[in-house]
């Protein structure tokens, strides 16, 4: 029942892992600048990107060209756009020259081919009905590659004959059979592949927990409530009158899971792009960027946002996934340029780091190509797990299944109702447990209770 989500999951996560690669190639055109020289000051790259838009947006962000041959993105909000987008006007910052105008979405800022490939990963494009879809496959993937890996090792505690029988059996659990034939040489492949790719399918199922729709919201329960949550960064000015205090280190409350986990296209937890304030002066974006970088900037991969209102801060925030990652950031005073908070990855609890790092490495930020490579091959190796395990299932039917529309045969009926006393407790427990945690894991146990229930009838009828 969860194959086919887990199938389809598995194929658009490993189309999502070379999104990254793709989408540099096929809009090179926006994200290069072919000016050379000194880059203008962000206050003119603004002008030429407001020429553009006019009054057809607000601006709300900057994010400056990270290195030499790449663009500036000047953001604005847009009639047109999803939840979390914004328009893009892509600048080219030695020349001013407009290079694209695109809609862009998340901290990623991942551009039309991406997202598109990123919605049909998260909810096969029909919004928050059909997240249930990859929640479904996230969850349920840890549970049968455990249930898996218990097979697999009292397969190997079973393994019996002579030493070198018994020691071909063991080895045949590990890498395939190419001898094998039938049933077996599916098992073959099904036992190895799965063995190599535990860990990796086990990460991508905890990892794709945490932005899960429901059980997302449980993780970020027990994060806040272990206090796991990243700092947040106090955008409030200060009361005319009173200092600033101590900007070293943040004072804000813990930060929501679409800022310190799951802030990225993938996820779907952002909110609306926010405008900025009604007027807003360009030259601004040099002198905050300025100050921050005074302070704890020091990468070019950051984000300039004005404030939200007249009692804001402006904020620069840095936005490098990769490794190591960079994202500091700092909230400057407008008027008067002073720092007003700042928060630091160094001071971020051990559980907050390693929730941005195993999202990063989810989406293949973290490592570059060779994260996205080895995310490819594990997700076409669960893809081919699903497809094994339906394979032996075929073949364990009549005559291996050839020629008859019939599945193999089902296992034992009554295992629960044999079970002593104290193993039943601890089933129905752990069951309560982790569905409740896991919903979409709950509600495929009790609809897998009524079938079988059902089917042992229909059986003790015949």
């Amino acid at each position: 029942m969860v194959g086919p989500f887990i199938l389809v999951a598995a194929l658009t996560g490993a189309a999502y892992a070379l999104a990254p690669t793709l989408e540099k190639v096929v809009h090179a055109d926006e994200l290069t600048a072919p000016g050379t020289g000194a880059a203008l000051p962000l206050a003119d790259q603004v002008a030429a990107a407001e020429e553009v838009v006019g009054d057809g947006g607000e601006l709300v962000a900057v994010r400056p060209a990270p290195e030499p041959g790449d663009t500036t993105r000047v953001l604005f909000t847009g009639d047109d756009l999803i939840e979390s987008q914004t328009r893009a006007i892509f600048v080219d910052p030695a020349t001013a020259e407009v290079r694209g105008d695109l809609p862009v979405y998340g901290t990623s800022g991942s551009l039309p081919l991406r997202t598109t490939i990123s919605d049909l990963h998260r909810s096969l494009g029909l919004g928050d009905a059909g997240r249930l879809y990859s929640e479904l496959a996230a969850s349920w993937l840890g549970v049968v590659v455990l249930a898996g890996l218990g097979l697999w090792i009292a397969r190997r505690l079973r393994a019996r004959g002579p030493g070198k029988a018994r020691a071909r059996a063991r080895r045949d659990l590990v890498r395939p059979d190419l001898r094998a034939t039938g049933l077996r040489r599916f098992f073959s492949w099904h036992a190895s592949v799965g063995i190599v790719l535990t860990v990796g399918a086990l990460f991508l199922s905890a990892t794709g927990i945490t932005w899960s729709q429901h059980a997302g919201d449980n993780v970020t329960a027990l994060r806040a409530a272990l206090s796991w949550t990243a700092p947040a960064l106090d955008t409030a000015l200060p009361a005319e009158g009173t200092s600033t205090g101590d900007a070293g280190t943040s004072t804000g409350g813990a930060a929501p899971e679409a800022e310190d986990v799951a802030a990225d296209p993938h996820a779907g937890h952002h909110g609306a792009a926010v405008p900025g304030a009604s007027e807003v002066d360009p030259a601004l974006f040099d002198d905050v960027l300025a100050v921050a970088q005074t302070v704890n900037v020091d990468t070019g991969l950051v984000e300039v946002k004005p404030p939200a209102d007249a009692d804001s801060a402006w904020t620069v925030t840095e936005i490098k996934r990769s490794w190591p990652t960079q994202v500091d950031s700092t909230a400057v005073d407008g008027t008067t340029l002073a720092v007003v908070d700042r928060t630091d990855f160094a001071d971020y609890p051990v559980m907050a780091k390693l929730a941005r790092w195993g999202v990063d490495t989810h989406m293949g930020t973290m490592f570059g190509l060779p994260n996205q490579l080895l995310l490819v091959v594990t997700a076409l190796g669960v893809a081919a797990m699903v497809v094994f395990g339906y394979l032996m299932w075929w073949r364990r039917g009549p005559a291996g299944g050839a020629g008859r529309l019939r599945a193999g045969r089902p296992a034992p009926a009554g295992a629960l109702v044999r079970a002593p006393w104290q193993g039943l407790v601890a089933v129905v427990a752990v069951g309560l447990v982790v569905g409740l945690f896991l919903p979409m894991v709950g509600l495929g146990l009790v609809l897998f209770v009524v079938v079988d229930a059902l089917v042992t009838a229909a059986r003790t009828r015949a």
